[in-house]
């Protein structure tokens, strides 16, 4: 199992952060539930930290069965889809986007 994230290291510009909220989970999460082979979406945002950088305004985190089903929503209609769309979520954040795929070592399930 894999998990694609993309961290947006930075902050929501002041004042902005329900207009965020309400962005990611209006107009972007609709297009990454509909990624190819996607088995789970988590948008995670940051509440408090033992540091104070860097500080990540949202992480973006999506699991995938394979390597290949990673690569296959990458060059999915959809993702670019989403890709334009994050245009507009950039104006109202300061920083930077950047994506890592973690292999998934251990994975226990606590009930």
């Amino acid at each position: 199992m894999f998990i694609r994230c993309a961290f947006f290291e930075g902050k929501v510009k002041p004042g902005c952060d329900r207009a965020f909220a309400d962005f990611v989970k209006e107009r972007l999460l609709p297009f990454w539930t509909q990624f190819p082979d996607a088995e789970e979406v988590r948008v995670l945002r940051q509440l408090d930290s033992d540091t104070d950088s860097p500080h990540y305004a949202m992480v973006l985190a999506i699991k995938y069965p394979s390597r290949e089903a990673i690569e296959l929503a990458m060059a999915s209609d959809v993702r670019a889809q989403s890709r334009a769309e994050t245009g507009d979520l950039i104006k109202i954040f300061e920083g930077r986007i950047f994506h890592t795929v973690f292999d998934v070592a251990h994975d226990v399930v606590l009930a």
